[in-house]
């Protein structure tokens, strides 16, 4: 499933050769702690020196320098035909264009056609996973695909923090469960001497919104970033921290 060692994720799912898609860790890079070492956020507060460092390891694993997005937990999807810098998903059509999600606790969702000739990535924090960003990805994959079917459509879950993990307010359930789409059982379990407290499975959400769309392929979703910290860094542990990204191109 990976190859840690290299500090990097190489994700397991059956897209097309041409589909190519990558992860990092917090391994291999220069910054030293609290964002050690490989952090790749130019937000967090770390040497943009370190950053320049990481970054440029990171690109020589990559076709193409990336299309950096302003995340912000919203629902904006960035195309070809309108690339913007504050959004939280970004499709294309085209070779080599390098689309990335950076993240440390949540859900990075990578998307491909069976066809490898559209791919898509997404930021789903609970907020913007609420909202539909998901979905609005989905949709504009499918506008550079003639409106194909959303079942021609994969989807693999990145790393995020684990469902043992995400403790959650009454807000985050009351939010979920007002959405038409229903939440699956399990998706939020109460938690013992702690009233309106509850663990949040990201994952599960995540499934819901897809399926509800269309998309039955999903792969993936068997990481914790809180509890595997040797690997990745995580805002819910640590506080001050830096920032692993998940990356898709057509090669």
């Amino acid at each position: 499933m990976s190859d840690i060692e290299q500090g990097f994720i190489v994700p397991q799912w059956p897209v097309v050769t041409a589909v190519q898609s990558l992860v990092s860790t917090r391994l291999g890079g220069v910054s030293p702690s609290p964002y050690a070492s490989l952090n790749l956020g130019d937000h967090v507060g770390d040497d943009p020196r370190n950053v320049k460092i990481n970054r440029a390891h990171i690109r020589s694993q990559l076709p193409a320098e990336p299309i950096w997005l302003q995340q912000v937990h919203g629902t904006k999807v960035s195309t070809p035909q309108m690339r913007i810098a504050e959004a939280d998903a970004s499709v294309s059509n085209i070779p080599h264009d390098v689309l990335v999600i950076m993240t440390a606790d949540c859900l990075p969702v990578l998307f491909a056609n069976r066809f490898g000739t559209v791919i898509g990535a997404a930021h789903a924090g609970w907020r913007g996973l609420c909202a539909g960003v998901l979905e609005n990805t989905i949709a504009e994959m499918r506008k550079l695909t003639s409106q194909s079917p959303a079942d021609e459509i994969l989807a693999w879950l990145g790393p995020a923090i684990g469902p043992t993990a995400f403790e959650v307010g009454q807000d985050v359930v009351d939010a979920f469960h007002a959405h038409p789409v229903a939440v699956k059982p399990n998706a939020f379990i109460a938690i013992d001497q702690k009233p309106g407290k509850y663990l949040a499975n990201i994952y599960l959400l995540a499934r819901s919104r897809l399926e509800a769309s269309g998309v039955t392929a999903i792969y993936g979703g068997d990481f914790c970033t809180v509890s595997q910290s040797e690997q990745f860094f995580s805002y819910r542990r640590d506080g001050v921290t830096g920032r692993f990204a998940s990356f898709i191109w057509i090669d």
